[in-house]
């Protein structure tokens, strides 16, 4: 049987160019069922019937009060959360979601290559990644370090770039549990070519893997 999924993406600040293709390869990888919206009112009904629900470069203030709800207990009950990019600029007025999620994004450099020092082999959206990733993006910075409340995948190398912010120790990549459920998140995936590249994709697929509890 197929993995269900609920794919929203609404904005109500920056949005990003990227979310088209970000959707159509969440849509082409694995054999997932995939539910694409930016309606509030679809956050408002019972989530039981997905494995997984993924904010794909969300931004600002994107859920109504009942949507919230239902989220929250949706995730607690045991339901995945899979975050990717622009989710960290995300419900800045839900304190809720900056504990689901881990951390909160405070600023970026320019879009330029760097590296993603990966710190965690074991884990389905990493296995497949080299020691050291040679990637292009907009290398996130967050308002706190969220080491330690989560597992850290991976960091980004701050040498490798302009305009780091966080220092040596930078994640990047982590996931973290929230009552029963499982929570997956990727600083990655600005740009439209990332969902082209097949290491992008084979990352994404292991975090939603994790999330949705859909071993391959």
């Amino acid at each position: 049987m197929s993995v269900r999924l609920l794919v929203f993406t609404r904005t109500t600040a920056y949005r990003h160019d990227s979310i088209p293709a970000g959707v159509e390869a969440v849509r082409a990888l694995g054999d997932f069922e995939v539910d694409h919206t930016e309606d509030p009112r679809a956050l408002e009904t019972p989530l039981d019937a997905y494995a997984a629900v993924v904010f794909l470069s969300t931004s600002g203030e994107v859920l109504t009060p009942a949507g919230r709800e239902r989220l929250a207990a949706y995730v607690e009950a045991g339901g995945g959360f899979v975050g990717v990019h622009a989710a960290a600029c995300t419900e800045y007025e839900w304190p809720y979601y900056g504990e689901l999620l881990g951390a909160r994004f405070e600023r970026h450099p320019d879009l330029q290559p760097g590296r993603a020092i990966v710190e965690d082999r074991e884990h389905p959206a990493t296995r497949h990644l080299p020691a050291v990733w040679d990637f292009v993006d907009e290398w996130y910075d967050f308002r706190t370090n969220p080491r330690g409340a989560v597992r850290v995948l991976a960091r980004a190398d701050e040498s490798s770039y302009e305009g780091g912010g966080m220092g040596e120790d930078h994640p990047l990549v982590w996931c973290r549990e929230q009552g029963a459920g499982r929570v997956f998140y990727t600083a990655l995936g600005h740009a439209s070519e990332a969902y082209a590249d097949p290491a992008f994709r084979a990352h994404l697929l292991g975090g939603i893997d994790w999330a949705a509890r859909s071993a391959r």
